[in-house]
């Protein structure tokens, strides 16, 4: 199989990458180059901005492929260059998307490729719905061959994968539970939520590719296994050896007295019970499991950072912010108990 992904080295495409070069694939990577130090041997690189349009049609001018897929698109004038650099250059298209563009608030907790595509609460979500539509249009009015592919919380061994943390990245909250610290938990910790290892994600991606019966389908890849936030949070701390001391507070309060974009990550995906219903990808890919278990892989995660400082990356301004948070919830319940 020949493939060329746009972008390829993050949370999601590196996983897909290296299992690629390990069944031999030959593998093309369109990027700028700026986080290209770390990849396997036999990726071939095309470095180009891809909003330079011209310079990437003359680098692939000469080429075709079994599958282009684009993991950094996030508007539809995104896709409709890809469009114009591709159509008639691959036999598949595949676009991830994200299951936040499902209905929210859910009519059913329980998702399929059927739920609905509404996202009220965050602008991102909403503009992938936008950039599905555009790519259905060319599917169906010029045959441009899509997949459509909507990932849900997935992570590496790079990033813990939380709920409530700053811009900076999660590890602030895992040095606040070192610290024995308390940390926020959005809600009361009890809406049920889905996290996939960034390898089990590869296995259901790689098995949609060149997949005849994956042209102009919707499909998203998930774990199976369900857990609440109090788990994640359970689980990440015992990974780091220490006792959870969790602090709840409703999402809309983080929201309004935050400048992070909680009303889209949180009121718009990670407040909302999720249980994926992955049928439709295991008729696609009938051998498809995801094997790793979130205690498993969080445990991954805290020793790759623990013993990479590089990833170790501190955020002081959360760290104020969380103070000033439970001393204001501590400070209204001394009020209302007076």
């Amino acid at each position: 199989m020949k493939a060329l992904f746009i972008g390829g080295t993050g949370t999601i495409s590196s996983a897909i990458t290296r299992q690629l070069l390990e069944r031999g694939c030959e593998l093309y990577l369109l990027n700028r180059g700026s986080r290209n130090e770390g990849l396997p041997p036999g990726v071939k690189v095309l470095q180009a901005d891809i909003n330079d349009e011209a310079r990437v049609a003359a680098l692939i001018e000469d080429l075709s492929f079994d599958v282009v897929a684009d993991f950094i698109a996030f508007v539809p004038s995104q896709l409709e260059r890809d469009y114009r650099l591709f159509s008639g250059k691959t036999k598949q298209f595949m676009y991830i998307s994200s299951a936040s563009a499902y209905q929210t608030p859910l009519s059913d907790y329980r998702i399929t490729e059927g739920t609905p595509l509404s996202n009220p609460y965050w602008e991102y979500s909403r503009n992938k719905i936008a950039c599905e539509e555009y790519l259905i249009k060319q599917y169906r009015e010029q045959g441009f061959p899509i997949t459509i592919v909507r990932p849900s919380h997935t992570y590496d061994e790079r990033s813990i994968p939380l709920g409530v943390h700053g811009s900076k990245g999660t590890w602030q909250v895992a040095k606040r539970m070192l610290a024995n610290k308390p940390v926020i938990i959005h809600g009361d910790g009890t809406s049920l939520w889905t996290m996939t290892h960034n390898s089990d994600f590869a296995k259901g991606f790689i098995g949609l590719m060149g997949n005849i019966h994956a042209i102009g389908e919707s499909v998203h890849i998930t774990s199976d296994e369900t857990v609440t936030w109090n788990q994640i949070y359970e689980t990440i701390a015992d990974a780091l050896g220490v006792k959870l001391n969790a602090i709840h507070v409703s999402s809309s309060f983080l929201d309004a007295c935050s400048k992070e974009d909680y009303r889209g990550g949180l009121l718009g995906d990670k407040s909302n019970s999720v249980v994926f219903d992955n049928s439709k990808l295991k008729r696609l890919v009938p051998d498809f499991v995801a094997t790793t278990r979130l205690d498993q892989g969080i445990k991954k995660t805290i020793n790759y950072i623990l013993e990479h400082p590089e990833h170790q990356k501190e955020d002081p301004e959360f760290d104020v912010w969380c103070d000033k948070v439970i001393a204001a919830l501590d400070a209204a319940i001394a009020s209302i108990k007076e």
